[in-house]
């Protein structure tokens, strides 16, 4: 072991033995890389190296000797061993537990080699030791207990993770028992299912710190509080939009492996109010209209599964139905991006990073101090005829739209993309839901608005004009005639409004959007790593 000049931890540099061949491996201000001094005759050299801060674990290994008993080593009585077990990257964005084991007949300096590894890993204070697992054994393909028993468990359990296990038994289990349980002693909370319940974890954890804050969340103008227990999304259901847009995939061993080295994403929670009622909170998308209309549909037929949302969809589509009401908002000034400037939100992403770093003072221009001043000309109000309207923290992405509702959406730059689509024909609707699925501008339409705002308020014309007791009579048998023949192409009293997946009827809010009020176990989606990249760290698996 050499000893560095300058206080810095020392540099481990030993021979050891990976299958049949001699490496040599180091170990150097938290990298572990190991190499191969004589590659085989037309071989490229190996060259793999391994950060501390994606090491899983580390552990003490009996081997074969049979399989390293090969020239010098074949009359060697006892062999020593030690295996790593580490991240390794696959394609789009999946991540694999991968291991390598070195040996060699000194049993001094393989325990030496444990040990610094090993106090390594424990240096890496982000990573959870004890999480509280919520289990939903009913969503989705109803697969969430036995995709966490064989592929999230022996994960955890490999990097001495500690759980205890909740299998919820109804509705809102997980968010009741989140204000029970002592969550404070947890490094985080993980869910398995899709994002039904996620929701319900977000709002037990939000409400649960709330609280214990002494913070009323019926209060649309309350700062809320941060929740610094993190959560953990293994998806297991039928839509997994939240775990698709934060880890770029929707693979539970995956977001396992994001959990266990402690990755932080920061998120941005808008917070739903009526008449100064709290209603809900929203992480992804909350829409009026078209979505909010598909999901009401799908909800009558659940018993299709995954397929009621392509039959809710289409026949949503040819429905057509259109919806008149105003929207009020205010800009988000405080941004560096816009809805079209096709930067997209990634990991350290700089635009997110500059949200955080604002001054306080700055952020209270657009929060609470200056309530007095919204009322004025930073609002802004559209009136008008609506297929769609929808608010959005994140770009919403899923396998089926890989750019998502808003491609530039950040994940934590304390904003909404509010997109309106208004009336149109079929035809052009149908030209713009297709734009999702390519390359195109999908707010390249005239039909098409989409602004970055802080908060908004919409309230349909149904209720405007409720004061008319004849023109609401009116109103409603027509909206039943409008319901028992769909494809009338006509306008119709009030939608619903999707949020998050879950329905939400009510005719007017207000949104608001809470700057980074809590943290997932995700690190944003990672730039595509380059070839070279993926070759060093699988260059061991080829030689050996």
């Amino acid at each position: 072991m050499e000893q560095p000049a300058g206080g810095r931890r020392p540099r481990l540099v030993s021979s050891l033995a990976v299958g049949q061949r001699a490496w040599e491996v180091t170990l150097e201000r938290g990298l572990l890389s190991w190499r191969d001094p004589q590659p085989p005759r037309g071989r490229h050299g190996g060259n793999c190296f391994v950060p501390a801060s994606e090491i899983i674990a580390v552990e003490e290994t009996e081997i074969d000797e049979k399989q390293c008993s090969s020239g010098k080593w074949q009359k060697m009585a006892k062999l020593h061993a030690f295996t790593v077990y580490y991240v390794k990257r696959a394609q789009k964005h999946c991540w694999q537990c991968s291991e390598v084991t070195f040996w060699c007949v000194d049993e001094q300096l393989c325990n030496q080699w444990i040990q610094a590894l090993k106090e390594l890993l424990e240096l890496q204070k982000s990573r959870p030791k004890q999480l509280l697992v919520y289990i939903n054994p009913y969503g989705g393909k109803q697969q969430g207990k036995r995709i966490y028993e064989q592929k999230v468990a022996p994960l955890f359990s490999l990097a001495s993770i500690s759980t205890d296990v909740v299998i919820t038994e109804h509705a809102n289990h997980a968010k009741d028992n989140l204000f029970e349980v002592n969550i404070y002693k947890y490094d985080g909370i993980v869910c398995v299912g899709g994002d039904g319940m996620f929701s319900e974890v977000m709002h037990g954890l939000i409400g649960r710190i709330q609280k214990d804050s002494g913070i009323d969340q019926n209060n649309p103008k309350a700062p809320l509080v941060q929740c610094n227990i993190r959560i953990g999304i293994i998806p297991a259901g039928s839509t997994d939009c939240v775990c698709y847009a934060t880890v770029g995939v929707t693979d539970p061993v995956t977001s396992a492996l994001h959990i266990i080295v402690g990755d932080s994403q920061p998120l941005d929670v808008s917070s739903i109010h009526h008449n100064n009622t709290f209603l809900k909170y929203s992480v992804s998308l909350l829409g009026y209209g078209f979505y909010g209309d598909i999901l009401k549909d799908s909800e009558k037929k659940r018993w299709m599964g995954t397929i009621r949302y392509d039959f809710s969809g289409f026949k949503t589509f040819l429905s057509h139905h259109y919806y008149e009401g105003t929207v009020s908002f205010l800009p988000a000034k405080h941004t560096l991006g816009s809805p079209r400037d096709k930067k997209r939100c990634r990991t350290g992403c700089y635009i997110c990073r500059q949200s955080k770093q604002q001054p306080e003072e700055q952020q209270k221009n657009y929060g609470l101090e200056h309530n007095e001043d919204e009322g004025g000309e930073d609002w802004k109000v559209i009136k008008g005829k609506f297929l769609a309207i929808n608010a959005v923290n994140m770009s919403c992405a899923c396998p089926r739209s890989p750019k998502g509702l808003s491609p530039a959406a950040h994940l934590a730059d304390g904003s909404i993309d509010l997109i309106l689509v208004r009336k149109c024909s079929r035809f052009n609707f149908l030209r713009y839901l297709v734009r999702h699925t390519n390359q195109d501008d999908q707010f390249d339409f005239t039909f098409v608005e989409v602004y970055r705002i802080k908060k908004f308020q919409f309230t349909s014309k149904h209720l405007e004009d409720s004061d008319s007791g004849v023109k609401d009579v009116g109103k409603k048998r027509f909206g039943q005639f409008c319901r028992d023949h769909p494809a009338c192409c006509c306008n119709l009293s009030n939608s619903i409004w999707n949020c998050d997946g879950e329905t939400l009827d009510s005719s007017a809010i207000e949104v608001r959007v809470h700057c980074q009020l809590m943290k997932l176990f995700a690190r944003g989606i990672e730039e595509n790593s380059n070839d070279e990249a993926i070759y060093n760290q699988s260059t061991v698996e080829q030689l050996l």
